[in-house]
């Protein structure tokens, strides 16, 4: 027996549930993995919330760092004793020990600490994809970042300065402010104090930006579209503030063309190749020093409910991990 965080219905940070469970051996394409560290991402809220449904009782959490115990028949690119992290499905994570699908995890690189590894993965690969291939930047662009001085911000304000991107950050305060600079942002705006479209239009000299990258949602859906040079693109990947509403595709002719585009990391990195792909590409970036992964919070597994606590009421900055 192992413990593990459980839910058995959709609701606040006290659904979940410190148990026993049973972890049992792995079967044909799956590994047992004794994890040394779990990432906490807001997509771990959409599921406990319901906006993600599932069925239950269910696990939460899609990130991890760990070390192999067992593998399955037919699993050939891990074995006993590697060193592996993941950011996929199926939910589970929170959990000292699991057994998963082994086609969803890489090794890491022995430069890499196992607390580095599960707080990187998601929010690294996502970047990594953000940049790569949804938008893909050469250098020289100027784009606005929402929520530059979260775990997803940091890696992609470090990101942007090693491209040679010029990287404009909303904020929710002076003192993430000054984080999101520290780590390469050039311009700041406090969403709380400026108006962001005003400020991204004076930055630009009135031309706007050919991206943004927005896991906001509902709150600046609209204000994003209007940041936006014609024929821009608005990658809106996440929805913290609630779900995008309804719109008319006429938004997007009378404001220049624009694109708008809702990608997930599982869609791109759902090609084993393309995994392998992108988590090189992470790993380069964080081996070279040209990223590093701020670990601003650690809660121990069994205190998950207040890290949840905590994640909502954006008290906290960089990547936080569990640590069972």
């Amino acid at each position: 027996m192992v413990k593990a965080i459980r839910i058995s219905r959709s609701g606040g940070p006290e659904v979940m549930e410190y148990v026993d469970v049973e972890v049992g051996e792995p079967g044909p394409g799956e590994v047992r993995i004794r994890q040394a560290a779990i990432g906490l991402n807001y997509i771990d809220v959409y599921f406990r919330t319901g906006a993600y449904p599932q069925e239950f009782p269910a696990g939460l959490g899609m990130e991890g760092a760990g070390t192999i115990e067992a593998v399955g028949a037919g699993v050939t690119h891990v074995k006993v004793g590697d060193r592996v992290a993941y950011a996929s499905r199926p939910t589970g994570a929170y959990a000292e020990a699991r057994v998963m699908p082994a086609a969803v995890l890489v090794r890491l690189p022995e430069a890499i600490s196992f607390e580095t590894g599960a707080a990187m993965m998601l929010q690294g690969l996502t970047v990594q994809y953000l940049f790569r291939r949804t938008f893909p930047l050469k250098g020289g662009e100027t784009i606005l970042f929402h929520a530059a001085a979260g775990g997803v911000g940091l890696i992609a304000c470090q990101w942007a300065r090693a491209i040679g991107v010029t990287m404009i950050g909303t904020v929710g305060s002076d003192e993430k402010a000054a984080l999101a600079k520290s780590h390469g942002c050039v311009h700041t705006i406090n969403y709380n104090t400026e108006n962001f479209v005003e400020r991204v239009k004076e930055i630009t000299g009135g031309k706007g930006v050919p991206v943004v990258y927005d896991s906001i949602g509902k709150d600046t859906f609209t204000g994003s579209l209007d940041c936006l040079a014609p024929l821009g693109m608005l990658v809106s990947y996440g929805s913290a503030s609630g779900p995008v509403p309804p719109f008319g595709l006429n938004e997007l002719a009378s404001r220049g063309s624009l694109y708008v585009t809702r990608p997930t990391l599982f869609t791109y990195s759902a090609k084993r190749d393309d995994l392998e792909t992108m988590a090189a590409d992470l790993f380069g970036m964080v081996e070279s020093g040209k990223v590093k992964i701020e670990i601003n919070q650690r809660y121990a597994l069994k205190d998950v409910a207040q890290a949840h606590r905590d994640l909502e009421g954006r008290k906290t900055t960089g990547s936080t991990i569990l640590l069972p």
